[in-house]
């Protein structure tokens, strides 16, 4: 059978799935493409769902990653609102209800869900998530009706709608389990900046906090009660404690699963004719020498183009360093690197902190493995070189800003 006779199907219709099919046909193939998604949405982008768009800045038809023709007139078959119950590997089946899709090669982009709370009043109505469209839109109509939100989770989404709930106007209290917000990923020095910005802007900033209940009132929200039995008022309570991989198919097909789908560098799985991109993959990165699965929008965009080209035969490696983004009051900023929480880093500041303008590093062993841009923009390039070198850096040239950072690599 020649490529052009084959038949490829996606799981998973996400920003992944549909940068996917749009690598595969760009690159000339001509066989059927299957994309299968459980929304009713097509595929669209996520970071705005806590940002822009929860901002009242963007417009809903901007998230979307193609035009809605887009689709039919690349002959992509987009079947929305389809669950897929189970991946037979032996047939080479996708099973959905009613019927199934024959595949010669899989790709799984099934993303991630929520992590949930098992305490009392979970359920309650009020209690917010935010991953999907529909969850955005009802965070966005949450606050422009209350007065109060708690957020659950010190983290990235944690933070950026507690952002966006102060810039309308809504008080807000944002409890941790941490002492300070972000501090697995970006360590105690950034942590305590995250925490001076939003405690800036007024809100009431607690780490080192348990939940042990959302307390309620006729099946409504009225606030939570903390492990040392403190209680705080709220008309809604967004949770925002992670993600976990939708691993579920995967597992139950006999596939590799350690935090995520397992992959080579490749994003094949230990099946030749199945792969995975994007939130539900641990890719095995060349540059670290090891896997890691990474949540956020870069990956979702650039690894799909890696996947189909060795769907398609090619010998391809991802090795895009990880990268992400958040956009909190006047604060922007992006990272590229990997620091692996479980190793000791030296932190090198250059520029004006106090003004929130700076780019911080993370060094180990003199090198650089990462580094986070404040308000400073046009860096990416440097930094990724500064990176991708792996030679050591006099630290304090580093924090020097009249020694150009190209100079480093």
């Amino acid at each position: 059978m020649t490529v052009s006779q084959q038949g490829f199907v996606i799981v998973g219709a996400g920003m992944a799935g549909a940068k996917a099919a749009e690598a595969l046909r760009g690159s000339g193939f001509d066989g059927t493409i299957t994309v299968l998604g459980d929304e009713a949405h097509r595929p669209y982008e996520r970071p705005p769902l806590s940002k822009d768009l929860l901002l009242g800045k963007g417009e809903r038809d901007d998230i979307f990653v193609h035009a809605e023709d887009w689709y039919r007139e690349h002959d992509v078959d987009l079947q929305l609102g389809t669950e897929v119950t189970a991946i037979d590997r032996g047939g080479r089946l996708v099973e959905i209800a009613g019927g199934g899709v024959r595949y010669d090669k899989l790709l799984l982009t099934t993303g991630a869900r929520p992590r949930t709370l098992d305490i009392p009043g979970a359920t309650a109505d009020g209690v917010l998530y935010l991953r999907q469209l529909a969850d955005s839109e009802r965070v966005k109509e949450t606050l422009d009706r209350v007065s109060r939100l708690l957020v659950i989770g010190s983290g990235w989404i944690g933070l950026e709608v507690a952002a966006a709930a102060r810039q309308a106007d809504v008080a807000v209290t944002v409890l941790g389990t941490s002492e300070l917000p972000l501090l697995r990923a970006l360590g105690p020095e950034l942590g305590a900046i995250f925490a001076d910005l939003h405690r800036s802007h007024d809100v009431d900033l607690r780490g080192g906090v348990s939940v042990s209940e959302i307390t309620t009132a006729d099946g409504k929200v009225t606030g939570v009660r903390l492990a040392d039995g403190t209680e705080i008022a709220a008309e809604a309570v967004l949770v925002a404690v992670g993600a976990e991989p939708n691993t579920r198919l995967a597992e139950q097909a006999g596939l590799r699963v350690d935090n995520g789908i397992v992959v080579d560098a490749g994003l094949r799985t230990d099946d030749p004719n199945v792969f995975a991109a994007g939130d539900v993959a641990s890719a095995f990165h060349p540059l670290l020498g090891k896997h890691i699965r990474v949540e956020h929008w870069a990956n979702a965009l650039n690894q799909p183009t890696v996947a189909a080209a060795n769907m398609l035969g090619n010998q391809t490696e991802y090795d895009e360093l990880p990268y992400f983004f958040t956009d909190q009051y006047d604060l922007g900023m992006e990272y590229h690197g990997y620091v692996d929480p479980g190793r000791p880093h030296q932190v090198i500041f250059r520029g004006d902190v106090a003004a929130r303008e700076f780019i911080a590093f993370w060094l180990a062993d003199g090198k650089v493995n990462a580094a986070i841009n404040v308000n400073t923009w046009d860096v990416g390039d440097p930094i990724k070189s500064l990176i991708r070198s792996t030679k050591p850096i006099d630290p304090a040239a580093l924090a020097d800003p009249n020694h150009p950072l190209d100079s480093f690599a």
